[in-house]
């Protein structure tokens, strides 16, 4: 046999004439074909394919395989969202993959042929919640079964990347098991599934972003949205799994990027949100002649466990031309990690009237002891030194932050030191959990999960109730002071009452009534969502401002009053 041939065979490109006139047990029922259509199983005729001398012709010519057209009728797809933005955005990026080809989407279970759950892996009390759905959805498995309806069920993200054998072997429930960087294979996913196999992709990339994929937004009203920047996250903290379900740190084309805010701002949205898991580590490396560019300053006192990566474009750069795209449209960013916190960004963010005052920086613990055995890569007294370098550069600036309870090793001691940073910073908002054990990571291998659970409850119903006391007293410092809101709809409590976000992201609920309209004729006007109403702050607690609004305006208009 010549060895092209032989190559070919064992690609399965190419049969021979014995195992063309011989099919196997099995495919010998197959629909008849008219001229220029092959025979599949299922007893569906296909329009012929090119044949082996055109594939031949084509890669001796070097030509790119063409891309799947869509398929129609494939069905309707239920999407379920677990776990942080991110999720939220990779949610969008897959319905717009399978809306491509074919699907439609439902919001009714019961109508779905396929449900897709977008998982989170960072807890174990996040595993949980899918594995106690997905005992839900094997009874209304079990029921279409019956009635000869077929329902395919997927897991994609992290907690498919982090389980794909205990998820696709327990109970034989899921049909198709996707991680994050293998959204593109959902269509051939699920066509593997609908045969009665089981299908998976977890494989990472160095270099899957999504960047030529309009994510279709889902998020109500259509006034904000999120935005991928970059994927993966190159820290390797010793708790996090991350790293290990959504890979290294990569980050998308600028263009790319500014054509998807661009397209944003057209459709209408007032908000955008910037995603990372590093998001101020973004480093475009598409554009060669910034490739040797320098690598930016770490904030002083801050490390980190890989060397410096000079070349590319940063976010100082990405942030800049994000914020010139519509002055009236509000930008974030999250997640940053405090290690890159430039002075550049700082003064960018203190000028541009459209990029809020409010910044993530998450510290995790409040004690040095802690933050070295995280591999955080800086001590309590450099964390503080930012906070204080970040209120003087950015005047009002709004915080939040992340903490955990219960750390391996954590003493009392270290437990009363996160304490005293959530007294000493006082953050607007705060998002505490308990330390979770996650295979694979660093603590896992290294450290001992020594903290019992009840002392770890203990620490962080001790560590809520401090940052409610120290929030409560940072938003009651705004009674009386006047908010420039973004409204977002109803509030959830009354149908009387409107709820949007202030520059510092938390929450304001004042009433639906009638007010002046300062941009447009001084009018009486309701506001709608996606309006921008001045209101006077008259309560605070934690979480929650009320107050009356005062008119309907614009982003630059208030930004010229004050």
């Amino acid at each position: 046999m010549l060895p092209w041939r032989r190559a070919l065979r064992a690609a399965g490109l190419l049969r021979s004439a014995a195992a063309a006139a011989d099919p196997r047990p099995g495919t010998s029922r197959r629909t008849r074909c008219g001229p220029g259509e092959r025979p599949v199983g299922r007893g569906v005729a296909l329009p012929a394919g090119p044949d082996l001398r055109q594939f031949l012709r084509g890669a001796a010519a070097g030509e790119p395989r063409p891309e799947p057209g869509p398929v129609p009728g494939t069905g309707k797809v239920y999407l379920e969202t677990y776990g942080c933005q991110m999720n939220v955005n990779d949610t969008e990026i897959a319905w717009a993959i399978l809306q491509k080809n074919g699907y439609a989407r439902t919001k009714e279970l019961d109508e779905a042929d396929v449900i897709l759950l977008v998982t989170c892996s960072v807890r174990e009390k996040a595993e949980q919640a899918i594995w106690n759905r997905l005992r839900h959805l094997k009874a209304l498995k079990a029921r279409r079964q019956q009635a000869r309806l077929p329902l395919r069920i997927g897991i994609l993200g992290c907690m498919a990347e982090r389980l794909k054998e205990e998820i696709l072997h327990r109970e034989k429930l899921v049909d198709i098991v996707a991680g994050p960087d293998a959204y593109r294979d959902l269509p051939r996913l699920l066509a593997v599934a609908e045969s009665g196999q089981q299908a998976a992709n977890v494989l990472l990339s160095l270099d899957e972003t999504y960047a030529d994929i309009l994510p279709v937004q889902t998020s109500a009203g259509g006034t904000t949205a999120f935005v991928s920047i970059m994927r993966g996250c190159d820290n390797m903290c010793s708790y996090c799994i991350v790293p290990f379900t959504r890979g290294r740190e990569r980050s998308r084309p600028i263009a790319s990027i500014l054509q998807e805010v661009r397209m944003l701002s057209d459709q209408g949205v007032k908000e955008v949100t910037l995603l990372g898991q590093n998001v101020n580590s973004f480093r475009d490396m598409s554009e060669v002649q910034f490739q040797s560019a320098a690598a930016p300053v770490l904030s002083r006192g801050f490390s980190t466990v890989y060397k410096a990566k000079p070349g590319g474009l940063r976010f100082a750069h990405l942030l800049d031309q994000v914020s010139r795209i519509d002055p009236e449209m509000r930008i974030r960013f999250t997640s940053p990690h405090p290690k890159d916190f430039p002075d550049e960004v700082l003064q960018l963010i203190q000028e541009r009237h459209n990029i809020c005052k409010q910044l993530h920086l998450p510290a995790q613990s409040g004690s040095t002891r802690v933050l070295e055995a995280m591999r955080r890569g800086y001590t309590r007294e450099a964390y503080l030194e930012l906070v204080h370098h970040v209120r003087e550069s950015i005047p009002g600036v709004r915080l939040s932050s992340d903490f955990i309870a219960g750390f391996c090793g954590e003493t009392e001691e270290d437990h009363q030191q996160t304490l005293s940073l959530l007294r000493e910073v006082r953050y607007n908002v705060g998002f505490l959990f308990a330390y979770s054990m996650r295979q694979k990571t660093r603590a896992y291998h290294r450290l001992q999960d020594d903290v019992p659970a009840d002392i770890k409850k203990r620490r962080l119903e001790e560590l809520i109730t401090v940052f409610r006391e120290e929030a409560a007293r940072a938003n009651e410092a705004m009674v009386g002071q006047s908010q420039l809101v973004l409204v977002e709809g109803p509030s959830k409590r009354s149908a009387s009452e409107l709820c949007g976000r202030n520059d510092g992201n938390i929450k304001v609920i004042f009433p639906d009534a009638e007010i002046e309209d300062a941009v447009g004729c001084k009018a009486l006007v309701r506001a709608q969502p996606g309006d921008y109403v001045l209101v006077k702050v008259t309560s605070a607690s934690s979480q929650t401002l009320k107050g009356v609004p005062l008119c309907r305006t614009s982003l630059s208009r208030s930004a010229a009053c004050h």
